[in-house]
């Protein structure tokens, strides 16, 4: 039974409530918390306000009823104008807002004094809420949170402060209903735990949303042959133009928020009839992201090229093509993506995926299969980190003074610290308390205060307002300038790069090779060298390939079977592969060595990520200058790692043992920057240095100078320091998927099947041609890289 306004409103339309819309009604009304798994254009948004709606005209309240929470600011804002609609031609009285930290002073003053009855905000705006006193007015009446699109964060260190902040709202209103929405779930158990309190998945009814329409999905290859090299997609800007102007509006997505403005750059080259195109992506400022959504709301644009910044939920209807740039790395990746298309359950969402190599075209066509099947990408969940915990119980004592065994009790109720000590909640407080050991000599880090009463209060009011000006999980990264050491500067790396980099190291930038000598807040310190360069140079973050399409192409390398379904250049090249070397099974370590030009080359075919192979390569090298094998350099792709030396590598097996992680793992970690730039993170997010001062804030230098210092000290007098543990935690899983290395590592002796060849084989030529693109300066044209590139193919492909 709904209220006549929702019931003729939906009449109006010629519509009716879906099944899964009624049943979230249904949970609702049997007060259950509740996770829907629906697909894109099933009305999930919807189905989860629905609910709230029905309530609020059945039991009107002036006060915060409902809180929406989504991992974007922009979906935020376009939930907001798509809420609105329908609530205003019901006729109903219900004041929708946002608030998020785009969201002016004035408002947010506002919105604690007079809530709306529906607030959409983001996890970090939700915990600075549960930092003032009246939180436990502001929140005493609410009776649902919405959490939209649940995969987003969950598993990440935002769902671990998410997490936090639902525990202390049911504190606050016990009989709070929790809702997560999501279209690409793979462990729904795993999914309903994370939402209920205290991990009980039977709290938790799980709905189900109606299977849509299947997706058309093509893959766009080009005029001539799938390229060897490369992995964006860029040759095909003539194709993707055509394919915008024979659409009414397309979004194309790329991997990573450089190759976006690359590839907006090449469209509007090949842009002939001037149609409307823009360009979004994270750091692009508010003003050009707000006035790019409202050109795209609003039917202006015919395409607009696009980062994960519009992966999640944003709806625009007019959309009816959606254009993936290079491989996209996962199936429940490439699902969210084909649904911002036809955004309706009873119509094929269109797409197109461009390749950028050989490789990416088995990737392209595993996420096909993999899209078909139905089958998502793995979630895994892990528990919750410690800065994350110490920020939030700073949150919560800005709030009001609280008794530990409390708030141990209600931080348990979050499934990520669910298995928490006591011990470590006391080490926990004990920093927040006055640093640690090593520091708390330092009235600047006595942040809390235990009472004669037994409860913690913060020590001063500084204290909070400190807090609120630093709170935040996502730390921004810095650049650093490579520099010569008269001064002159080359250009800027992300300090994630740097990170990696010890005194000694070389590396191509700029088409030089470069010597590190040492890296500073500012600078990396460098000397030109005749060495060659070891380490290949990237920026920007990379997207690994996930396990489940890893293991779909490596499936296609043993199933000559279905190679039919190939272009014929891909087919012919498995086919010498198969003839010249060998393919490998799934499961099996595939490492090939050959002479090339003077050097002696190893190509392993792991396929566990860039991630992983780019750690690889860093400590597989050092073992190689250990054994004498004088090595030169190394590159990786998400498919292979290659290692070149000046003498032969004999025995792979001794560079791939599991102890590498236990021996040049460590060393690598503690005598590079990685370990620093962690550390800098954790203490950020965990309070210990801030980032603002009242009307002023620290540039990242600063910053980075502030907690090296801290690090120092506490690796001097207190290596065991909680954010110390923290920091290496971060390093080894987040910067390094040491998961997948280990993994790898693991299985390399009893699966490792080593073809020593005369020459280059079919299969190393893509990840080779890296070496080539190493060594020419920004800049500089392709084609020399393309005649490399056919040059080596020619060589791996000939029969004799």
């Amino acid at each position: 039974m709904l209220p006549a306004a929702i019931g003729d409103w939906f009449a109006a339309r010629g519509w009716q409530p879906r099944r899964h819309q009624r049943e979230m009604l249904d949970v609702a009304r049997a007060g259950q918390h509740g996770l829907l798994v629906a697909t894109t254009g099933a009305g999930k948004t919807l189905a989860g306000f629905l609910p709230t709606l029905v309530e609020l005209i059945e039991r009107p309240t002036n006060g915060l009823h409902t809180l929406y929470v989504s991992p974007l600011k922009a979906l935020a804002t376009d939930v907001r104008r798509n809420l609105l609609t329908p609530i205003d031609e019901m006729g109903l009285d219900i004041r929708v807002e946002t608030r998020t930290g785009d969201t002016s002073s004035d408002r947010k003053a506002r919105q604690r004094v007079r809530p709306p009855q529906i607030l959409l905000t983001t996890p970090e705006s939700l915990s600075l809420l549960l930092s003032y006193p009246d939180s436990f007015t502001m929140f005493a009446g609410l009776r649902t949170i919405i959490v939209d699109e649940v995969h987003a964060f969950a598993t990440g260190k935002r769902g671990d402060l998410l997490s936090l902040c639902m525990a202390r709202l049911q504190a606050i209103s016990p009989g709070l209903r929790r809702v997560a929405l999501s279209a690409t779930v793979d462990d729904v158990d795993g999914y309903r735990a994370w939402v209920a309190p205290d991990g009980d998945i039977d709290q938790v009814a799980l709905v189900k949303g109606e299977v849509g329409a299947d997706p058309n999905i093509t893959i766009v290859l080009p005029e001539g042959k799938v390229p060897w090299a490369g992995h964006s997609g860029r040759y095909a800007a003539g194709q993707v133009m055509a394919e915008i102007a024979a659409h009414r509006t397309s979004i194309v997505f790329c991997n990573t928020r450089s190759l976006a403005e690359l590839i907006f750059q090449d469209l509007w080259k090949a842009n002939a009839d001037g149609l409307p195109i823009g360009v979004h992506h994270g750091s692009l400022s508010l003003e050009a992201r707000r006035k790019v959504e409202g050109a795209m709301a609003d039917g202006k644009l015919r395409a607009l090229v696009a980062t994960s910044s519009l992966d999640l939920g944003v709806d625009w209807g007019d959309v009816d093509c959606v254009i993936q740039m290079g491989a996209p790395k996962g199936s429940s990746r490439l699902l969210q993506r084909i649904g911002r298309s036809n955004h309706r359950l009873d119509e094929s969402s269109e797409a197109l995926l461009v390749p950028g190599n050989r490789f990416e075209y088995l990737e392209a066509r595993a996420a096909l299969d993999a899209v078909e099947a139905g089958e998502l990408d793995p979630d895994v969940f892990r528990p919750g980190t410690l800065d994350v915990l110490a920020q939030h119980v700073m949150a919560c004592a800005c709030a009001t003074p609280f008794a530990e065994s409390v708030m141990l009790d209600e931080v348990r109720s979050a499934l990520p610290y669910s298995a928490l000590t006591e011990e470590t909640f006391a080490q926990v407080l004990g920093f927040i308390r006055d640093g640690g050991y090593a520091l708390k000599a330092y009235d600047k880090f006595k942040r809390l205060t235990q009472g004669p009463d037994g409860l913690w209060r913060v020590s001063h009011p500084q204290f909070v307002t400190q807090h609120r000006l630093n709170a935040g999980i996502i730390v921004e990264a810095t650049m650093l300038t490579v520099r010569f050491k008269n001064g002159r500067s080359l250009g800027k790396v992300e300090e994630g790069f740097a990170a990696t980099l010890s005194p000694g190291d070389t590396f191509f930038f700029a088409g030089l090779s470069l010597e590190v000598i040492s890296t500073s807040i500012e600078d990396l310190l460098v000397r030109a060298t005749s060495k060659p360069a070891r380490i290949p140079s990237y920026g920007g973050a990379r997207m690994p390939i996930s396990t489940n399409l890893a293991d779909r192409v490596r499936g296609f390398l043993a199933e000559p079977a279905a190679w039919h379904r190939f272009p014929d250049d891909v087919r012919e090249w498995l086919e010498v592969q198969a003839v010249r070397s060998v393919l490998p099974r799934p499961g099996q370590l595939l490492v090939e060595t050959f002479p090339r030009e003077g050097r002696h080359y190893m190509v392993a075919y792991s396929f566990e990520g860039w991630n992983a192979h780019q750690s690889l390569g860093m400590l597989i090298t050092r073992r190689m200058e250990t054994l004498g094998l004088k090595p030169m350099g190394f590159v990786a792709n998400d498919y292979a790692i290659a290692c070149h030396a000046l003498k032969p590598i004999t025995n792979p097996q001794a560079l791939f043992s599991a102890d590498i992680l236990e021996d040049e793992f460590v060393e690598w970690v503690e005598g590079s920057m990685l370990l620093k730039r962690a550390f800098r993170e954790v203490a950020v997010i965990g309070g210990l240095v801030e980032r603002q001062h009242p009307g002023k804030r620290k540039t990242g230098k600063q910053v980075t100078f502030s907690t090296d210092l801290i690090y120092d000290v506490l690796r001097k007098y207190e290596p065991g320091h909680l954010l110390l543990r923290a920091a290496w935690d971060d390093a080894r899983a987040r910067m390094t998927d040491v998961g997948r290395l280990g993994g790898l590592l693991d299985r390399a002796a009893a699966t490792m099947l080593h073809v020593d060849l005369p020459r280059v084989s079919p299969l190393a030529v893509p990840v080779l041609t890296l070496i080539g693109r190493e060594r020419v300066s920004q800049g500089a044209a392709d084609d020399d890289l393309l005649i490399e590139a056919e040059a080596l193919a020619g060589e791996a492909m000939r029969l004799d």
